[in-house]
C-alpha cells in the first residue's frame, strides 16, 4: 500500500491550505458572527482551480480524483468549516454528480459557469418529512408537454439562499416509491422557484442554507437528469463520494483543534509549568492525534477506492467504506474538538477563542449527509448481505 500523495495532490492540499489562511482566515470573525457569507468566495475558490477538481478539462476541471476534492475541503475547513462545507456542496453535490450523470448536452450547458465560479450550484433532497428517509420525499414532478411542473418544499439546503443550479430531485410515478423518483437540473429564476427562509444555525455560520418552494417551478423537459424514474440511481451513485469528500471536513476541523491544542498547552502555566507537562493533558493529545490519523487513513483509503470503482452501486465494497468513513470522522471531530474545548478550559469556552467555532461546527457532520445513526445501518447492512443470502439458499 502506497501511503504517499502525488505530486498533484500534495500541491492541492498545500495551495488550499495557504490560500485559506490568507483569505479566509482575516474574515473568520465577520463570517461567525455575522453568518456572513463573502460574495466574491466562488471566484476566488475558481482563481486557484480547485471548484472543477472532478471535472473533466473539457469543461474547465482540473480532470482529478477524489481525493483530490476531499484534501481540498480538508484543508479549507481547517481554517473554515462553514465555507468548506459550502464548496463541497457546490463542487461535489451538485457539479460532480451532473458531470457524473447528466446528458452531454447539459454537461456543457452547466459545468463550465459553475467550474468559474460565476454559478453557485447546490443539492435539494431533503425535505420537512424527509430527512434519512430520503425515498419518501413528497416534491411531484409532472410532465407537461416540453416543460415539468415541480411541487412541493426542501430544507435543510446548503447554498440554497444563493444557489443559481441546483439539482433537485422529486417523484414523477409517486405509486412507485423509490423507483419513481427523478432528478432535475433547475435554475433560480424558473417561473415558480423560491427561496422560501434563510436557516439560522448554531454552527456552521457563513455557509448559507435554506427551505426553497416549488409552486408548479417549470422545468425543460431536457433538464432530466438520466432516465424518468431512474433518479434513485443518480441519487445514490453520488452518496458515497459525498460522504467520502464531507468527512475530509471533519478531519480538517479535528486537525486544526489538535493543532490550537498543542500551541495553547506549551503556552498555557498552572504549578509554575506548562500545562502540556501535565500526564492527563498529555494523554488527551495523544488520543486526539491517534484518532485524528486513524480516521485520516479511512478516509482517504476510501476516496482512492471511489477512484478506482466510480459506479460504485448497492451492496458494494465502497458503500459500507464510504460510511464508516464519515462515520469515524464526523464523530472523531466531535470528540476532539470537544477535548480541545476542556484544554482550554474557560478561554476555550468563550468567543474569541476559535475552538468553541469549530466545537459548534463539527456535531453538523454526524447529522448531514446521513446521520451516524443510518451510516452504521447501512455498515451492518453490508456486513450482513452475504451472510443472509447464503442463508435463504440454504
Amino acid at each position: 500500500m502506497d501511503f504517499q500523495l502525488t505530486d498533484e495532490q500534495r500541491m492541492i492540499k498545500e495551495t488550499v491550505y495557504k490560500w485559506s489562511v490568507n483569505e479566509l482566515g482575516p474574515l473568520q470573525e465577520k463570517i461567525d458572527e455575522e453568518d456572513w457569507f463573502p460574495p466574491d468566495f466562488f471566484k476566488k475558490c475558481a482563481e486557484i482551480g480547485i471548484l472543477g477538481i472532478t471535472i473533466d478539462e473539457k469543461y474547465g476541471g482540473l480532470g482529478g480524483d477524489v481525493l483530490m476534492q476531499t484534501l481540498a475541503i480538508e484543508e479549507m475547513s481547517r481554517i473554515c468549516p462553514a465555507l468548506g462545507m459550502t464548496y463541497g456542496a457546490h463542487s461535489n453535490l451538485c457539479a460532480h454528480n451532473i458531470h457524473k450523470n447528466a446528458s452531454e448536452a447539459l454537461k456543457e450547458k452547466y459545468l463550465p459557469p459553475l467550474v468559474r465560479g460565476e454559478k453557485i450550484g447546490a443539492m435539494a433532497l431533503t425535505e420537512p418529512n424527509a430527512g434519512s428517509d430520503a425515498m419518501s420525499i413528497r416534491t411531484r414532478a409532472v410532465r407537461q408537454g416540453d416543460k415539468y411542473l415541480l411541487k412541493g418544499t426542501k430544507i435543510f439546503i446548503t447554498n440554497g439562499p444563493v444557489a443559481d443550479t441546483l439539482l433537485v430531485y422529486a417523484k414523477t410515478a409517486p405509486e412507485q416509491g423509490a423507483k419513481g423518483i427523478s432528478a432535475f437540473i433547475v435554475e433560480k429564476d424558473f417561473p415558480g422557484f423560491a427561496v422560501s427562509r434563510k436557516l439560522k444555525k448554531c454552527g456552521m455560520r457563513g455557509s448559507p442554507t435554506a427551505e426553497l418552494i416549488f409552486e408548479d417551478c417549470e422545468v425543460p423537459a431536457e433538464n432530466l437528469v438520466g432516465q424518468e424514474n431512474m433518479g434513485v440511481h443518480v441519487m445514490t451513485s453520488g452518496l458515497d463520494s459525498e460522504r467520502i469528500v464531507l468527512a475530509g471536513g471533519s478531519i480538517g476541523m479535528a486537525a486544526q483543534a489538535l493543532d490550537y491544542s498543542i500551541r495553547y498547552s506549551v503556552e498555557r502555566e498552572q504549578f509554575g509549568q506548562p500545562i502540556a507537562n501535565f500526564q492527563m493533558i498529555q494523554q488527551k493529545l495523544a488520543d486526539m492525534y491517534t484518532r485524528t490519523e486513524a480516521a485520516r487513513l479511512l478516509v482517504y483509503r476510501a476516496a482512492d477506492l471511489a477512484q478506482r470503482s466510480p459506479r460504485g452501486g448497492k451492496g458494494t465494497e465502497l458503500n459500507r467504506l464510504a460510511a464508516a468513513a464519515i462515520l469515524l470522522a464526523a464523530e472523531t471531530a466531535t470528540w476532539v474538538c470537544d477535548q480541545a474545548i476542556q484544554i482550554h478550559g474557560g478561554y476555550g469556552y468563550c468567543l474569541e477563542f476559535p475552538v468553541q467555532k469549530l466545537w459548534r461546527d463539527a456535531k453538523l457532520y454526524e447529522i448531514g449527509a446521513g446521520t451516524s445513526e443510518i451510516r452504521r445501518m447501512i455498515i451492518a447492512r453490508e456486513l450482513t448481505r452475504e451472510a443472509f443470502a447464503r442463508k435463504a439458499q440454504r
